[in-house]
Order: C-alpha cells, then sequence, then structure tokens
C-alpha cells in the first residue's frame, strides 16, 4: 500500500489572519499583491483619491447594502478586500494562474450583479468563493469535454510557484507536483472538494458551503478522492511517511 500523506505536509502556505469581519469564515494566503491590485473593479468608474476612506473601515454587511444600491466605491472595496482571496481560491484548485484572473473578474461581476440576494450580507467572501468555485468548476468539465472531443488544449503544468510558500522544501514541492497530477485524474467534484479541504484547510462545513452542498456529499467526495491518493501516490523521496486526511472531524 502506498505510504499516506500527513495533512500537514500539504498545508504548503500558511494561512493569513483571519477577516476581522463578521460573517467572513473562510480566508487564503494571498498569492501576490500585484494582481489583486492590478484589475479595477468590473465595470465601475475610478474612485477619487481620498475618497475611499469613508469606506475603507466599514464591515462587508454595510459595503453589499451601499453596493446593492449601486454605490461604486463600496463596490471596489469588496473587490481590493476580496480579490487576493478570490485568485488564491481558484489557483489551489486549477494548480495553475492560467486564466485564473478572468475566472475571479468573472466571479465578482455575477456577485456584483446579485447582490440584492445575499440574505445574509456579512457572509459575501464565502459567497463570492461559492461562485469562484462554481466557475472554476464549470471550466474544468468544459475542459473534461473539448479533451474528449479532441478539441481540448495541452493541459497546463503545476505551478508550484503560483501554489507553495517560498519556504516549501524540494521534498514537499515533489510531493505536492505528484498530488496535483493524480488528482488531475479525478472527477472535478472530488478533486475540488478534497483540495479545498486538505491543501486549502477549511473546515468541512466551510467546503460544503464553497462547493454548495451537503456535508455528507462532501465527506464522501473527499474519501474518494482521498482513497484514490493512498492508492498511487509514491512519496518521491521513498520515505515511508502517512499522508491521510480524517474527513469526520
Amino acid at each position: 500500500m502506498a505510504p499516506r500523506l500527513q495533512r500537514g505536509r500539504l498545508r504548503l502556505v500558511e494561512p493569513s489572519p483571519r477577516p476581522t469581519n463578521e460573517g467572513d469564515e473562510v480566508a487564503a494566503t494571498p498569492i501576490t499583491d500585484e494582481r489583486a491590485e492590478a484589475k479595477r473593479p468590473p465595470e465601475t468608474s475610478r474612485v477619487p483619491k481620498g475618497s475611499r476612506s469613508a469606506f475603507a473601515d466599514l464591515p462587508d454587511a454595510q459595503l453589499v447594502g451601499l453596493g446593492a444600491e449601486g454605490d461604486v466605491q463600496a463596490l471596489e472595496i469588496l473587490y481590493r478586500r476580496h480579490a487576493a482571496f478570490a485568485i488564491n481560491l481558484a489557483t489551489r484548485i486549477e494548480g495553475s494562474p492560467r486564466d485564473v484572473e478572468d475566472i475571479v473578474h468573472d466571479a465578482f461581476l455575477r456577485a456584483f450583479e446579485r447582490l440584492r440576494d445575499l440574505t445574509d450580507r456579512a457572509a459575501f467572501r464565502g459567497w463570492l468563493g461559492s461562485i469562484v468555485v462554481h466557475a472554476v468548476r464549470s471550466r474544468m468539465r468544459r475542459g473534461k469535454l473539448l479533451n474528449l472531443l479532441g478539441l481540448g488544449r495541452a493541459s497546463e503544468p503545476v505551478d508550484l510557484d503560483a501554489i507553495a510558500s517560498p519556504e516549501a522544501s524540494p521534498h514537499v514541492r515533489a510531493q505536492l507536483a505528484q498530488i496535483y497530477a493524480l488528482l488531475r485524474t479525478l472527477p472535478s467534484d472530488e478533486r475540488i472538494a478534497w483540495t479545498l479541504r486538505c491543501i486549502d484547510g477549511h473546515e468541512l462545513e466551510a467546503v460544503a458551503g464553497l462547493t454548495r452542498c451537503s456535508l455528507a456529499t462532501v465527506k464522501r467526495r473527499i474519501t474518494r478522492a482521498q482513497r484514490f491518493l493512498d492508492e498511487h501516490f509514491v512519496d518521491p523521496t521513498g520515505k515511508e511517511e502517512p499522508v491521510s486526511k480524517e474527513v469526520d472531524r
């Protein structure tokens, strides 16, 4: 039997401090500050210099309320506050930053168009995350169909620099490369659930929210993915180290 992967060795990027906004349930370390700041919020005008100060400290719930009424400055603050999280989330699932900014840009567009539908306004980050996850899932499924029809493009290599901490050892990076190669052979739903839980480190309840499915379904998907990895993963160094994940907690 193949060695089992230890969860701690898969948490390759340290999580950032949990957001202070009430209701924000998920957080992730930004990949780059430059990418988060480079793009303007979708379809919003540039906010005059200095005019953001009155909005910068507002909680998400108030910004969502203002944004739902068409306030451009509130939308910009929401974008800047959560863009790095969204980019990081999509990149971890994909294993590559290719097309991620377009996915995130479209996700913000959908979110801003549907702000009035968000009943728990303080939970904007988790809600946005579910939109990002759904968009990545759709892209994966479309890519698999195109490949089946012979119309797809070559898979993008795993970009370890985009998903691993600079402090990650060569051993951990080699593990990560193999894990992503194996994950790409799994059904999209199992791959996404396992990645959110075991690589991004979200609690099971958060994974259920991000994937818009029940807790029981999430557990089944993670279990199936873990079983597959247990059967096929081979430690690059030949060390017999456990690499497993407890699904019930």
